[in-house]
């Protein structure tokens, strides 16, 4: 007997089944050979409590002591730095209010990361509360919490069709098989909409926007360990350590399809010019790259909730680039809805994530 039935398996979806563990047996469907395969696994992995809409930032606020202590903690220092030209003063000023970083001086911010041109640099802000998170030990340890309950993590599980019938239970049919249960998740990332078409519930307009990544030797040959995530102002492009390289991003959002998606060369290059307008030492090569899908709901919050049309269909998508940071909060709540207890997030929070805000049916 399944209780709960997750589809996706990436950070959604294995939080939530793991939340949902105590309430029932949880069967989590993936559609690839390993979880956490799509933008999971391609996740710059920060946390920083600052970051994103107001409901996004309470989230994140909720899923600090998570973060922090759980199975040991899943947080290292990174800290975070925006640089800007003389004539991105004003995108820079909206940046360090939203994030709530401090200025410093050009000095301090060579001092952070030896390689800026001083001759670009004009304005500077820091903030040390950005952490790495162990993505892929967070993960497991989700997917260990599931199985620990009894239930199942399911890879190659590509789901094929599903609907719900007379005795008010969801048939799923995979590659792997078929599956019942009275309620369903979908966690379905980039596929969201179009799991929810597949079930007979109204799709909410959730795009997949394209962010490529490339993966380059530290500039200069300098120890890179220490350095903080640093970015353009109105997130242009970034740039973050990465075992011993650098990850530099165009940060592009661009419209995509639910794929496996690639970084595009072009786009790519840009954003390593932008991230070369601040740096000395010249990108030479480029050891790889990739390409992630982050969707984002028309109004960018995460949707979080029960379909107020569809019974027994719950929704944990439209993370954005937001999901390993909100993860604990997120699940947590979808656990909350499902057994019918009180939220720890406020009303006007859980409003702002509910499905029922679009007023599709």
């Amino acid at each position: 007997m399944t209780d709960f039935i997750v589809i996706g398996g990436g950070i959604a979806g294995l939080s939530a089944g793991a939340r949902l563990a105590p309430l029932g047996k949880v069967v989590v469907l993936e559609a690839e050979a390993a979880v956490g395969y799509h933008s999971s696994g391609r996740s710059a992995a920060l946390f920083e409590q600052n970051y994103g809409s107001p409901a996004t930032v309470a989230l994140n606020e909720a899923s600090g002591a998570y973060h922090h202590t759980a199975n040991g903690g899943y947080l290292s220092p990174r800290g975070l730095m925006i640089v800007a030209r003389r004539d991105e003063q004003a995108a820079f000023e909206a940046d360090k209010k939203a994030l709530g970083v401090q200025e410093i001086s050009v000095d301090e911010a060579l001092g952070h990361v030896p390689v800026l041109r001083r001759d670009r640099l004009a304005f500077a802000g820091y903030g040390r509360g950005a952490h790495d998170i162990d993505t892929d030990r967070m993960m497991q340890d989700f997917a260990r919490d599931i199985r620990a309950s009894g239930g199942a993590v399911q890879c190659n599980a590509r789901v094929s069709q599903m609907a719900r019938d007379r005795h008010g239970k969801w048939n799923v049919h995979t590659t792997l098989g078929s599956f019942a249960a009275p309620v369903v998740v979908n966690a379905a990332g980039a596929w969201a909409d179009e799991i929810a078409k597949m079930g007979g519930a109204a799709p909410l307009g959730i795009v997949p926007l394209r962010r490529s990544v490339a993966r380059i030797p530290a500039p200069g040959g300098q120890d890179v360990r220490g350095w903080p995530m640093f970015f353009g102002p109105g997130e242009s492009w970034y740039a973050k350590p990465d075992a011993g390289a650098l990850l530099v991003s165009p940060a592009e959002e661009d419209p995509s399809h639910p794929h496996d998606a690639w970084a595009d060369d072009m786009v790519l290059a840009e954003g390593i010019a932008r991230y070369q307008d601040f740096v000395d030492p010249p990108v030479t090569r480029v050891l790889s790259s990739w390409a992630g899908l982050r969707s984002f709901a028309p109004d960018r919050n995460l949707v979080l909730g029960v379909d107020p049309h569809c019974k027994g269909f719950i929704w944990c998508a439209a993370q954005g680039g937001y999901g390993f940071q909100t993860a604990p909060a997120a699940s947590a709540l979808i656990a909350d809805l499902i057994a019918g207890r009180q939220p720890a997030l406020d009303a006007a929070t859980v409003a702002a994530l509910s499905p029922a805000r679009f007023g599709r049916g």
